[in-house]
């Protein structure tokens, strides 16, 4: 199918681009990379009768070091992501799971910020930006304010964003050198939604840990921060006993749909088995 008809806005700043989203309301929607919107207009389930193309806005583009923070631009693409110095540096958790993402076109053209954004449970980088406690800025017509990613998801689909806002930008702390990281994902094939998936990162002091961080894809209707499941390993020697522990704490929070990839009984145990062996990479790469 096609998409039905549309007016097509290239605004060339934040300002602009929230000036004709605060004009036409629910009627517009903002397009970054497209490979969730486009589809869902084409299948008829989307129809915004404005659409608000953000690539011409160059200060939504970028990576940069702020203090203690990584800022990157929401119109950053995967690509760039996978190419940054800098992330590969202070935060290579990203540059792993966004090679996990899709496939090098999709990469090359789909964006953070699009990726984030619109509340698709199957998405890698919100459970991503979640394990690392990253906040979202928010620009709309009374200004711009910050979101937690923990804080940002609803439901699928449904988010903490305003019809008349964008999300600018993602603030990201940066790890201690040293830290363990991993994204483990079981997919199907190359380039589908994970099965389920897993985020970790870890510090180590001595042998035990000192800090632990852990977040679910695609295993309920949002990302899921596993609280719990963190708290019960920080402090451990990540014995097998305590491993098992933080697991099942882990499991306990998902509800994932039964469908092509599997029963619901199946993901659930899959998200469990994921984290394990993301634990243990991240282990193994603590402190190198």
């Amino acid at each position: 199918m096609i998409p039905g008809e549309f007016t097509y806005h290239r605004p060339s700043s934040v300002a602009e681009a929230v000036a004709i989203l605060v004009s036409h309301g629910d009627e517009a929607r903002p397009l970054s990379g497209g490979h969730s919107l486009i589809p869902m207009m084409k299948l008829r389930m989307a129809a915004p009768e404005h659409l608000v193309d953000l690539a011409g806005i160059a200060d939504l583009k970028g990576i940069s070091e702020s203090g203690d923070n990584i800022v990157i631009g929401a119109m950053t693409t995967q690509n760039e992501l996978i190419n940054s110095a800098l992330l590969t540096e202070k935060l290579p958790i990203i540059r792993e799971t966004s090679l996990l993402i899709a496939d090098p076109q999709i990469r090359y053209v789909g964006t953070l910020g699009g990726n984030v954004a619109n509340g698709d449970p199957g998405n890698d980088m919100p459970a991503l930006m979640q394990c690392l406690n990253a906040s979202y800025v928010l620009a709309g017509p009374d200004g711009e304010r910050e979101v937690a990613a923990r804080e940002f998801y609803e439901a699928a689909y449904f988010t903490a964003l305003a019809p008349e806002e964008l999300l600018t930008a993602v603030k990201i702390p940066v790890p201690p050198a040293g830290h363990g990281f991993a994204y483990e994902k079981l997919k199907r094939k190359v380039g589908d939604y994970a099965t389920a998936a897993a985020a970790v990162v870890l510090t180590m002091n001595g042998s035990s840990v000192d800090f632990c961080s852990i977040a679910l894809t695609n295993v309920s209707d949002t990302p899921l921060y596993a609280g719990d499941a963190s708290a019960i390993l920080t402090g451990s020697t990540l014995d097998s006993d305590t491993i098992k522990r933080a697991v099942a704490a882990a499991e306990a929070i998902t509800d994932p749909a039964s469908d092509a990839r599997g029963p619901a009984e199946y993901r659930t145990k899959m998200a469990g088995i994921m984290l394990q062996r993301a634990l243990t990479r991240a282990a193994e790469r603590a402190n190198r």
